[in-house]
C-alpha cells in the first residue's frame, strides 16, 4: 500500500482531530496538521498522537497565502484534506465576517496555493495528488418532512451565514476543478457527535450542563430533525474518499440516524440517569430540559442519502445512534480533565502563549 503525506487544515478541530488520530493509529501515512488554533482548535485533542514520528504540526492561518505556499513546499503533501472552517451557526448569525473570511477567502487562498503546488509537480506526482474539501449538509438548506433525503445533486439553498459561506466554498472547489483541472473531491456530512466535541454543540452542551446542574437548552419546540453521524465513522469515510474516491465527485456522508432535537436531549438524560449519579432530589436529568427562543432561520430537517459512498466505496457506519451516544456520554464522564480545560480556557491560553508544538 502506498504511503501518503497528508496535510490536514483544521486538524486540531473536532472532526479534524478524529481524522488525524485515525490516520496515525490505523494507517502507515504521515500527517501534518495546519491549524490557526482559534477557540475551536484544541491541541489536547491531538495529544494521543502528538509525539508520533509520523505527526507534525504547524500553526497556520489559511488566509495567509505566502504561509500556505511555504507549508506546501516544506511538507510536499500527496493529499490535502481541507477541514479548516468556522462552523457554528449561532456564531455566524452574531458575527458573519469571520465566516466569510475563513470559509470563502481562506478556501480560495488554499485552492490557489494548491493549484500552483500541483502544477509544479512532475506527471506521476500530479496523478497522485488530491485536494479533499470537507463540507456540510447544511448547504442544501431545509428539507421538507416528507421522507426525502439530500443527495449529491440536491440544489443548494443555504439558510444561515455559515451554510452560505460553506456553499460558496464548495462552488469555488468545483470551479477550480473545472477551470484549472485541480484534482478535487468534496464530501458533505450530516451532524457529527462524539469524543472531543467543543461544548457549544448540542450533545456535549446537554451532557456538561446536566452534570453542572444547569438548564438543558433546546431551541424552539425541539422538533428540528437532524441525521446524526458518529465522528469516528465520519473520519473513516473521509479517509476512504481521499484514498479511493473518484476525482471531481461529491460524496454525501450520513449516519442514517434521524432524530428530533428533543429526542436527543431526552436520550442523553436517560443515559446520564443510568451512568452518572443524580443530585439529591432530582428524579431525572430530563427535568432540567428548558425550551429557549428559536434560532433565526432555523432549518427544520436535514437527512442524508449516503447510498453513493456505500455503493461505490464500500463505507458503512459502524455505530448506531444508541451505541455512539452511549460511547459519547461515557467518554465525557471519563475525560473530565479535557472538558474542564475547555471550560476554564486553559487549553486556549497555552496555545495563545505560543506553547503549541
Amino acid at each position: 500500500m502506498a504511503v501518503r503525506r497528508i496535510l490536514i487544515t483544521g486538524g486540531a478541530g473536532f472532526i479534524g482531530s478524529a481524522l488525524v488520530r485515525l490516520i496515525i493509529t490505523a494507517t502507515p501515512d504521515s500527517v501534518m496538521v495546519a491549524d490557526k488554533l482559534t477557540y475551536a482548535g484544541n491541541l489536547d485533542s491531538l495529544s494521543p498522537v502528538s509525539t508520533h514520528r509520523r505527526y507534525a504540526f504547524r500553526r497556520l492561518d489559511i488566509c495567509d497565502g505566502p504561509a500556505l505556499r511555504q507549508t506546501l513546499e516544506d511538507y510536499r503533501p500527496d493529499c490535502i484534506m481541507h477541514l479548516a472552517a468556522e462552523s457554528h451557526v449561532d456564531r455566524s448569525i452574531d458575527g458573519p465576517a469571520d465566516f466569510i473570511r475563513t470559509n470563502i477567502d481562506g478556501t480560495y487562498r488554499l485552492l490557489e496555493a494548491a493549484r500552483r503546488y500541483w502544477q509544479s509537480l512532475d506527471a506521476p506526482q500530479q496523478g497522485r495528488f488530491r485536494l479533499h474539501h470537507i463540507s456540510t449538509d447544511e448547504v442544501y438548506g431545509d428539507l421538507a418532512d416528507t421522507g426525502g433525503l439530500f443527495s449529491e445533486t440536491t440544489p443548494y439553498a443555504p439558510s444561515s451565514p455559515y451554510s452560505a459561506s460553506k456553499a460558496a466554498s464548495d462552488h469555488l472547489v468545483r470551479a477550480w476543478h473545472r477551470t484549472y483541472g485541480l484534482p478535487v473531491l468534496i464530501t458533505n456530512c450530516s451532524n457529527n457527535y462524539g469524543p472531543y466535541q467543543f461544548p457549544e454543540k448540542l450533545i456535549p452542551l446537554v451532557i456538561l450542563n446536566a452534570l453542572a446542574g444547569k438548564p438543558l437548552p433546546v431551541y424552539g419546540d425541539g422538533m428540528q430533525i437532524r441525521d446524526w453521524l458518529y465522528v469516528e465513522d465520519h473520519a473513516r469515510a473521509l479517509y476512504q474518499v481521499v484514498v479511493s474516491g473518484k476525482i471531481g465527485e461529491t460524496y454525501n456522508i450520513g449516519g442514517g440516524n434521524e432524530r428530533k432535537n428533543i429526542e436527543v436531549a431526552q436520550t442523553l438524560c436517560a443515559l446520564l440517569d443510568e451512568l452518572a449519579p443524580r443530585p439529591i432530589g432530582v428524579t431525572s436529568y430530563s427535568d432540567r430540559i428548558a425550551f429557549v427562543a428559536d434560532r433565526p432561520g432555523h432549518d427544520r430537517r436535514y437527512a442524508i442519502d449516503a447510498g453513493k459512498i456505500q455503493r461505490e466505496l464500500g463505507w458503512q457506519p459502524e455505530e448506531t445512534f444508541d451505541s455512539g451516544l452511549r460511547k459519547t456520554v461515557q467518554w465525557y464522564l471519563s475525560h473530565e480533565a479535557w472538558w474542564r480545560r475547555v471550560q476554564d480556557g486553559s487549553y486556549y491560553s497555552g496555545e495563545r502563549l505560543g506553547l503549541a508544538r
